[in-house]
């Protein structure tokens, strides 16, 4: 399909019980991205994890998930591990972030994880979501840092962006969109970027995903998202529905038409969760 970079489940999303990969399974994943030039390798974590609940026992339960997801993003050699806040539903936002954080460090205590950075993600504010805002992003990784060593960085995906408020469809919109991201979570430190169209419009806080062009970020937007100086070096990863068969090869190719540079389109992906 000509992507080189890829997104995967390390086991399957919906379920707690998760077994390790096979060692001849990992060698063979390495050749293959060796052979086909696949980089970084993203792991998403399981949709059950919610490392921000104030409920002791989900939380714990979360927490020895996402511990597992560590380990297995460790054991196949994936540059990072992108996780979903979750939620504090009933308690207030500060008490939601502190659990991100105290979840975070209890997972990866006693791991060497020098080789792989998590990745909090910004959600669409739905409900009791935490993340839709930077603030509360980058509050959890300055958190995180004093009870952990683990790498912890951002993906940004431009769903969510529009969907929690941030107008990336527009030019003035994108340019203070990535303003903020720089202030309050340092571009440097966003290593991935999920490129979905929104179904919802902006500030609905409707986590639907679109195929590129045809949501409310639009060709137009996605032009200026790709081309952005601070943004077109990153790992672009498609979370696009399949609606019809070859629907995940348009979208990319849809991508890599609006790059104006073929440089830029490294980075592009197409492996659908």
């Amino acid at each position: 399909m000509g992507a080189n970079t890829f997104q995967i489940f390390s086991a399957s999303p919906r379920m707690w019980r998760a077994c390790a990969p096979a060692p001849s399974a990992v060698k063979l994943l390495q050749r293959i991205r060796e052979r086909h030039d696949l980089a970084p390798l993203v792991i998403h974590d399981n949709y059950l994890i919610n490392l921000g609940s104030c409920s002791e026992a989900l939380r714990a339960q979360s927490t020895a998930a996402f511990r597992g997801e560590m380990e297995r993003a460790l054991a196949i050699g994936a540059e990072y591990l992108v996780a979903h806040p979750g939620n504090c539903k009933g308690h207030s936002i500060e008490q939601g972030i502190c659990a991100v954080a105290r979840s975070l460090a209890e997972a990866a205590r006693g791991l060497d994880t020098r080789n792989l950075t998590v990745l909090l993600e910004n959600t669409a504010g739905s409900g009791a979501a935490l993340g839709c805002r930077f603030e509360e992003l980058g509050i959890m990784r300055q958190l995180a840092a004093e009870m952990t060593a683990l790498k912890i960085g951002f993906c940004i995906d431009t769903c969510h962006c529009l969907a929690s408020g941030y107008d990336v469809s527009s030019a003035a919109g994108l340019k203070q969109t990535v303003a903020e991201i720089d202030r309050l979570l340092g571009i440097e430190n966003v290593r991935v970027i999920h490129a979905n169209d929104s179904k919802g419009a902006l500030g609905s806080h409707l986590d639907r995903h679109q195929h590129i062009g045809r949501g409310h970020i639009g060709e137009a937007g996605f032009r200026r998202i790709l081309n952005h100086p601070k943004l077109r070096s990153k790992a672009f990863i498609l979370e696009t529905p399949v609606d019809e068969e070859g629907d995940e090869l348009r979208n990319l190719e849809m991508l890599k038409r609006l790059s104006r540079k073929a440089t830029t389109a490294s980075g592009m992906l197409k492996l659908p969760s």
